[in-house]
């Protein structure tokens, strides 16, 4: 490839995080560059290596040596998946980007149709899942109860059956580039800015090789940050529950109250007083615990560190644009 192949702003940039996903990045590579080439006139691949801890950066440095569209970022240590993907953004020089998993779960062929959509004048196709066949059943109905909730109770809507599989326009990519915020919830994001979107139905495949790094508890963590970063509900709730509490206990106040009045005092019950004392701590704790999941993401955004830090690049030169949006984005100006 010569200086000004390498030098040129591509097409199409294909952003993909990495984690531990040795065994599938030859064969990913495989089919993935098949189809760019069928759909776009240029493309590079940005590999964004999530602090693996197996042989995936070496075999990242034999993918570039082979072919120069090939590149990489390697950061010092594991940041998620969240952050990942805002890197590989971050870095794309394409007029659109293109984000998608390493797994083979997204198949690398519904580029061409995602590509079509573009020029079509979409500025953010999303691929749309057609089944959940390759999921448990009860993630599978979490997941619905989650989208009900977020559609009622969230800032905006979001594509059922939408993930981050998905084609943005440059235009949005720069929108993205300018939210910098550190619990991160892509799938909401990519709802928040809008832009003309449609979908594109596909059907997941199975995972090539490895084991999802999504467990239970990181799936719960992640549904959270995604609640409380597009909702206030959790927050406003409290103050209801605070009046229905304060009406109950008012009008329990007057029951007793007349209720001494016409027949005399009651013995005090022990059983009732504790259990009372008990509900109501609880309420308090739990509200509590409300406040401080919001104030722990203020704190986390006010420290202002880094969304990541990278410990080594590939085909991606150090002196790149200077950050414009704090200080682990690049350069976003429009192009």
């Amino acid at each position: 490839m010569n200086d000004f192949q390498r030098n040129s702003v591509p097409e199409i940039s294909v952003a993909i995080p990495v984690f531990n996903e040795a065994e599938n990045l030859r064969p990913l590579v495989g089919r993935l560059t098949p189809a760019l080439e069928r759909c776009c006139a240029s493309f590079e691949v940005i590999f964004i290596d999530d602090g693996s801890s197996d042989a995936t950066l070496e075999i990242l440095r034999e993918l570039h040596a082979s072919d120069q569209r090939l590149t990489a970022l390697s950061f010092s240590r594991n940041f998620g998946k969240e952050i990942a993907i805002a890197a590989g953004l971050d870095f794309a020089r394409g007029r659109a980007a293109i984000v998608m998993d390493a797994d083979l779960q997204h198949p690398p062929e519904l580029i061409p149709a995602f590509v079509s959509k573009w020029r079509e004048g979409y500025k953010n196709i999303y691929g749309q899942r057609t089944d959940r066949a390759a999921d448990p059943k009860l993630r599978g109905v979490l997941t619905q109860i989650y989208y009900d909730l977020l559609d009622q109770f969230g800032e905006t809507s979001l594509p059922r059956e939408a993930g981050d599989f998905r084609l943005l326009d440059r235009q949005a990519i720069d929108a993205l580039a300018k939210m910098r915020e550190r619990a991160r919830f892509s799938k909401g994001l990519y709802a928040w800015i809008g832009f003309k979107s449609i979908g594109v139905p596909f059907e997941v495949e199975r995972r090539a090789a490895g084991a999802s790094k999504f467990n239970w508890a990181k799936l719960a963590r992640f549904a959270l940050d995604g609640f409380m970063s597009f909702s206030y509900v959790p927050l406003k709730i409290w103050t209801f529950i605070g009046m229905a509490i304060s009406g109950f206990a008012l009008a329990m106040a007057a029951y007793f109250f007349i209720r001494t009045l016409l027949f005399g005092a009651d013995v005090p019950g022990y059983p009732s007083l504790i259990v009372s004392i008990a509900f109501f701590a609880g309420v308090q704790l739990i509200s509590l615990g409300v406040l401080g999941e919001y104030i722990a993401r203020i704190f986390a955004e006010v420290k202002g560190r880094p969304l990541y830090l990278v410990a080594e690049r590939l085909g991606i030169e150090d002196e790149e644009e200077k950050p414009e949006h704090g200080p682990a984005g690049r350069n976003v100006t429009r192009r």
